[in-house]
This record gives structure tokens, sequence and C-alpha cells, in this order.
């Protein structure tokens, strides 16, 4: 199947076949043709899934033909959760529509110059990206039009309300024409958001993707416990040192820690920067810059400040510390193995942890391999219990990739010889060169996100 298959206008495929992408993801193929016939839409699908460009190729399509509604506000609404992840479907949204050289766009994120967005809101538009906050900001002062809205996408929805924009969203439901089109995206699609979708949703569609085809790709999982702080400092030098990664996201769970651990690492010599919701907009627009530029290694950061980052040259993930919620483990490792590459996620865990670390198993539906480095073992295992088939020495168990089985000495669907995923046997100090031969679970072309 390929987009062309999907009732994507001629312009934006051009744009896509441009860019490289020629063959949906899961997500996409079923979402795009309802979407584009018009229909409400319930999708679950978690990062990395290209659940983006499911809404935006069926919102550009809308575009590429002229409006005859009166007044100048938008066509389409995109409400997000944070200004990176707002941001990022900006870019995506003049990526795909490059050629729809008539299209206007704005993106009304806090933390951005007030005085541009109120510029670029006193001229007709077609799309505004916005978090939910700053849109209220900008209509309790008169200035968004939305007569003539064709269509509104909640991205992220479950992390708009646990963040508290719940009652801002409904303010802005209401103040957007019923004839409109709803597109709501979100990890769950049960409890309070199963509940918000009911009353602004019609005979919505309900797309469901399943996490085991969406958190794993091409991405290799791993699980190391440690005994404490200090332990974990030990073990992320290690896997610093001995990974050979190009650039690096650790996630830390307070602001604080996240510019602690960010000077500790740039004491050692290490390329670090933090990035947190705290630090004035410019400053976190020069920080992604610089990674996207490749200036910075490593960085380190919280949840929310990490979501909409895509840079396909991250080639691990460090969860320093559990996510607070499961679901967050989806959207951390997400920052790794795009565009068709390989990615590494490695979570680090006090033994005393173990049931956060079930929590999130039972959220995947899947176990996440349990390893050990070799001369750093914890002194404190988790309870046993029957999930675990792995043994001391590299990464043992049971391959997690999703990628083809293998016909050399590298990792298929079959026991890992130990190691990143870089090695042909033994621990990880002792891993040798990848294996010609080996599967990588590549993709055979580049997703669109």
């Amino acid at each position: 199947m390929h987009f062309s298959d999907l009732g994507v206008a001629p312009t934006i495929l051009r744009a896509l076949e441009a860019a490289g992408y020629d063959t949906p993801t899961g997500v996409q193929a079923e979402a795009i043709p309802a979407a584009i016939a018009g229909r409400d839409l319930l999708v679950s699908a978690q990062t990395g899934s290209g659940k983006t460009a499911a809404f935006l190729l069926p919102a550009l399509t809308k575009l590429s033909e002229r409006s005859t509604g009166k007044g100048q506000g938008p066509r389409v609404l995109v409400l997000c959760p944070t200004r990176e992840l707002a941001q990022q479907v900006e870019k995506n949204a003049l990526e795909y529509g490059k050629d729809l050289r008539w299209m206007r766009t704005a993106c009304l994120v806090g933390g951005a110059s007030f005085g541009y967005q109120t510029r670029a809101l006193s001229r007709p538009i077609d799309l505004i990206v916005a978090t939910p906050g700053r849109l209220m900001d900008h209509m309790r002062s008169g200035r968004v039009d939305f007569s003539r809205l064709e269509m509104l996408v909640l991205d992220e929805a479950d992390r708009m309300l646990d963040m508290g924009f719940i009652e801002d969203i409904e303010t802005i439901v209401k103040a957007t024409p019923e004839s409109r089109q709803t597109v709501l995206f979100s990890a769950t699609l049960d409890g309070t958001v199963g509940r918000m979708a009911e009353k602004i949703t019609r005979e919505p569609q309900r797309i469901e993707i399943a996490r085991t085809e969406t958190s794993g790709g091409t991405i290799e999982e791993h699980l190391l416990y440690a005994d404490d702080l200090n332990h974990k400092h030990r073990l992320l030098d290690h896997i610093l040192k001995e990974s050979g990664f190009d650039q690096c996201v650790i996630f830390s769970a307070t602001k604080a820690y996240s510019e602690e651990l960010a000077d500790k690492l740039s004491d050692q010599g290490y390329s670090a920067a933090c990035l947190h919701g705290d630090m004035p907009q410019s400053w976190r627009n020069r920080t992604l810059n610089d990674l996207r530029r490749g200036r910075i290694k490593i960085l380190v950061a919280t949840d929310v400040a990490a979501r909409g980052i895509d840079v396909p040259t991250i080639t691990h993930v460090v969860n320093f510390d559990l996510p607070k919620q499961a679901e967050d483990y989806v959207h951390r490792i997400g920052r790794t193995g795009r565009a068709g590459r390989d990615g590494t996620a490695i979570t680090l865990a006090e033994s005393k942890e173990f049931h956060k670390v079930r929590r999130i198993e039972q959220y995947l539906k899947r176990q996440i391999t349990e390893g050990v480095i070799e001369g750093m073992e914890p002194t404190r295992r988790p309870p046993k219990g029957p999930r675990r088939n792995g043994k001391p020495g590299g990464y043992g168990a049971q391959g997690q990739r999703r990628g083809g089985s293998s016909n050399g000495n590298g990792y298929g669907r079959d026991r890992r010889e130990g190691g990143y995923g870089r090695g042909t046997g033994g621990s990880y100090d002792k891993r040798g060169p990848r294996a010609a031969g080996s599967s990588q679970g590549q993709r055979s072309t580049q997703r669109a996100d």
C-alpha cells in the first residue's frame, strides 16, 4: 500500500515523495482514508506510530481545496499538550504542505512572542497549532475567529487532560462550529478521555493500534536493576562510555535533578545540556537547535519538555528515573529508533521499584528484557517470578526486537548473544563487531511521523 492509495491530494503526495515517504504505517493506513472521508475519529496510537501524519495529511488534503467560507479564521485547529510538540507538528505541516503556496500557519504557544502571534492572527490563516492555554489567551482577547473551522484535532488528548487542560479544551470546543470534524488521538481511549470524546464527537470511528506494533519497531529495550542512586550513576557512566552512542536522551523525574545531572556530565567532559519546563523558551529553542545540529550529544530532560523531540540521530534513550505513568515509558523510548534507524532504550530501576516496572510491563502487555553488566550486578534482586527467562552475563534473554529472524550471528527472534545489540557473543564488556548477516529489524522505507 502507498499513500497514493489513501486519497491524499496530489500536491501533498509530491512533498511526501520528495521527503522519501512512500509506505504508510498501520495507523496512517486506517486513519487517513476515514479522515479524508470526513469521519470523526477516536484513535489510540503511541508515539512513533506515525500518528502526526495520520491527521496532518487529511488536514492538508482539505486545505488543498480553496475555502468557500467567509471570515479569516483557521480551517484546521490542532491542539497539543506542549510547546515542543506543537512546534514539531507545525514543522511537519510545512514540510508536507510545502506545495500549498497559499497556506498560512500559526503556532500559538507560551514562551513565544505574543506580538508575533497577534500579527499572525490579524491575517487570513488556514492552520493553527496551539497549546490550550495560549490559545485561550488569544480567545479572551477576541483575536480568534472559528466561524470557518472545518477540522479540530486533539493530539495526545490524554496528556492534555493529565496537565489539567480539560476546562480549556471544553471552552475551545464550545467556540467551534458544531458542523466541524473532530479527530482525537490518545494513548488510551477509556476513562476521562473516553467521557470527553463522547461529548465532542459524532458517531466516531474507533481505531486502536496494538501497543506491540507501535512501541517496539527497531528499538532494543533493556532493564538494569541497581541497588541505589550511586549504583545507577556507575551504570550510567558505563553505558555512556561503552555503548558507542551518537546522541542520547536521559530522562530525569525532576527539573532540579535534570540540571544537576547535566552539570555532572558536562564536568565529565560530555557535551550535555538539560531541558525542562521552567527554562525560558529562548533557551529551550536554542537547546533543541543545538541538539538537532549535533552540538549537544547528551540531553537530560523531563517528560513534558521532551515531548515532540524528533531528532533521527538520537541512538539511545536512558530512563535514569522511572516514569511516573506507565504510558510515559512509550513516549520516552519513542525519542529513538526514528526515521527507520535502530535505537536502544535502557531503563535503570532500583530493586525496590520492581512494582513500577511491573506496571509498565502490564501496560505494554510484554516484558522488558532484564540483564546485568558484568562486575556491576545488583546485590539485591527483585522478587523472582515467572516473567524472567534471562540469565546474568550480557543482556541475555529472549530477543525483544520486532525485526525479522537472523541468518548470521546477530539477533532475530532467538536468544541474544549478549551486549547491546552490537556483539556476537559474551558479556557486554566482550562484545564483538556487529555481524554482517545479523537482522536489525530495518524498515524498508522511511516513516512519515
